[in-house]
C-alpha cells in the first residue's frame, strides 16, 4: 500500500504541477478571449435558457436516438454535483487552507467556458452506435475533429480508469463515512446495500440512469441549498470574516509550516484547482459524454447547460459548503476530514439536524454521481472495444465491485489516486478543445447572429 501511495504521489506532483495549472488557466483564458468572454457577456441568456427554461417543452423532448436534453443535463449534473461539493471542498480547505476556496472560484469562472466548449464539440462530432443511439465525448471530437486517434484512445483509457475512482470509489467512501459518523452503520454494510442499488440501475443502461437522475438531481440540489441557506442565516454574523479569510489565505506566500494558516499560495492553488475540477469537472471531458446522448440539435444551447453546471456546482453549492465550514472553528482542529468535517460543521450550527442534512445530501449526491459516471465508463469502453457488448458488461461488473471497494478503502489514498486520474484524463481533453477552438468560435458566432 505504501508503494502505491508513494508512486501515485510522484505522478500526482507532476500531473498537478505547473503544467496542469498552466493548461487549465490557459485553456480557460484562451477560450474566453476567443469567444469574447461569453460566460460573462451572455450570462443572462445562459440563465434564461437553462434554469429559467427548465420547464419548457423542448427541454424534455426525446426520440429513439437519444434522451431528452434535460435528462442528459440531469445525468451530467449527477456526475458534477457529487461529493466534490461537500467532501472534496472540505479536503481542499484542510489540505490547501481557506485560500483554496478562492482558487476554486477562479477555476469555475474560467471553467464555465471550458465546459461549454467541451459540450459544444461533443454534440458537433458525436456518432450513432450500433443501436442507433448518440454517443460522444472527447474521444470522439479528438478522433473526428483533430484526427488524432491515438490521443482519443489515451483519453478513453484514462477516463475509464478515473470513473472507477473519481465517479465511484470516492463517492461510495463518502457515503460510508457519513453513515458511520452519524448513525454508526459499518462501512461494509453500506457497501453491500449500495452495490445492490447501483447494480440494479446501471444494468438498465443510459435510459434508466437518466430517468433516475432526472428525478433525483433537482430534489437533492434544492434540498441542500435550502438547508445550507438556513444554516448560514443562523451564522450570518461570521460570514464576512469567513470571506476575509478566504481572500487573505488565497495570496499567502508563507512557507508550509505552522499549520493551515502557513500554507503557501501554490498549495492553495493546487488544491483549489484540483478540487475545483473535481467539483465541476470543467476540463476533464467527462460531462460531455452525457450531453452527447441528448436528442438536441443545438450544440450551443446544450453547451449553455455546461456553463450553468459549473456555476451552480462551484460558485453556489461549494461556496455554501465552504462558508458553513469556515464559520465554525472545527476545520482548524485537524480532527475531521472529508464529509465528516462537513457534518461536524453543520452540526455545530444546527445541533442534531445538521448531521442528518449533510448525510442525506452526501448519500444522494454521491449515489447520483456513481450512476452518472457509470455511463461515462461504459461509453469509453464501448469506444475502445468497438461496441463489444461483452466488454461493456465486463466493465459494468468491475464498476459495481469498486462501489464496495470504495466503502472499505483508505480515504486519503482513494482521493489521491482519483485526483491523479482526473489530471491524466484532462490533458488530452484540453489539447482537444484548444486545438478545435475555431470550431467553437464559429458555431458560437453563428448561433448568436441568429439569436
Amino acid at each position: 500500500m505504501e508503494i502505491i501511495r508513494s508512486i501515485n504521489a510522484e505522478i500526482n506532483n507532476i500531473v498537478w504541477g505547473p503544467i496542469m495549472l498552466t493548461l487549465l488557466i490557459g485553456a480557460g483564458l484562451f477560450l474566453s478571449m476567443k469567444t469574447g468572454f461569453l460566460q460573462f457577456r451572455k450570462f443572462g441568456y445562459m440563465m434564461k435558457n437553462t434554469l429559467l427554461g427548465v420547464f419548457s417543452k423542448n427541454q424534455h423532448e426525446k426520440d429513439t436516438s437519444g434522451v431528452s436534453p434535460f435528462q442528459a443535463v440531469a445525468t451530467a449534473m449527477a456526475g458534477t454535483i457529487g461529493t466534490g461539493s461537500i467532501a472534496g471542498l472540505a479536503t481542499a480547505i484542510v489540505s490547501g487552507g481557506p485560500g483554496a476556496v478562492f482558487w476554486m472560484w477562479v477555476s469555475a469562472l474560467l471553467g464555465m467556458i471550458t465546459k461549454y466548449s467541451e459540450i459544444l464539440l461533443s454534440i458537433k462530432f458525436r456518432e450513432k452506435n450500433d443501436e442507433g443511439r448518440w454517443v460522444g465525448g472527447p474521444m470522439y471530437y479528438i478522433k473526428n475533429g483533430l484526427k488524432l486517434k491515438w490521443l482519443a484512445v489515451l483519453f478513453a483509457v484514462f477516463a475509464m480508469i478515473a470513473c472507477l475512482g473519481t465517479g465511484n470509489a470516492t463517492q461510495s467512501n463518502s457515503i460510508a463515512v457519513a453513515l458511520e459518523s452519524t448513525v454508526g452503520i459499518k462501512p461494509w454494510i453500506t457497501g453491500i446495500v449500495l452495490t445492490v442499488i447501483v447494480a440494479a440501475v446501471i444494468l438498465g443502461g443510459m435510459k434508466r440512469i437518466s430517468s433516475v437522475n432526472e428525478k433525483l438531481v433537482p430534489i437533492m440540489a434544492v434540498f441542500y441549498v435550502i438547508c445550507a441557506v438556513i444554516a448560514l442565516i443562523l451564522n450570518i454574523e461570521k460570514i464576512p470574516a469567513a470571506f476575509a479569510l478566504i481572500f487573505k489565505e488565497a495570496f499567502n506566500f508563507k512557507a508550509a509550516t505552522g499549520g493551515v494558516a502557513g500554507y503557501g499560495i501554490m498549495l492553495a492553488m493546487h488544491y483549489g484547482f484540483s478540487r475545483g475540477v473535481f467539483s465541476n469537472e470543467a476540463g476533464l471531458g467527462s460531462a460531455p459524454i452525457a450531453h452527447a446522448a441528448s436528442s438536441t440539435k443545438s450544440p450551443v444551447k446544450q453547451g449553455l447547460w455546461g456553463m450553468f453546471e459549473v456555476f451552480f456546482t462551484t460558485i453556489v453549492i461549494c461556496t455554501f459548503s465552504a462558508l458553513i465550514i469556515l464559520t465554525t472553528d472545527i476545520w482548524n482542529t485537524g480532527q475531521f476530514q472529508g464529509s465528516a468535517l462537513s457534518i461536524a460543521s453543520f452540526n455545530a450550527i444546527i445541533p442534531g439536524i445538521g448531521g442528518i442534512v449533510v448525510t442525506l445530501s452526501t448519500i444522494f449526491f454521491a449515489l447520483s454521481t456513481i450512476l452518472g459516471w457509470a455511463y461515462y465508463g461504459e461509453v469509453c469502453m464501448e469506444f475502445l472495444s468497438r461496441n463489444s457488448k461483452k466488454a461493456v458488461l465486463a466493465y459494468r461488473c468491475i464498476y459495481v465491485a469498486f462501489v464496495f471497494i470504495g466503502t472499505i478503502g483508505s480515504l486519503d489514498l482513494i482521493w489521491s489516486i482519483s485526483e491523479t486520474m482526473n489530471g491524466l484524463m484532462a490533458i488530452p481533453n484540453l489539447i482537444g478543445i484548444i486545438g478545435l477552438y475555431k470550431v467553437v468560435k464559429t458555431i458560437t458566432k453563428e448561433h448568436f447572429t441568429v439569436f
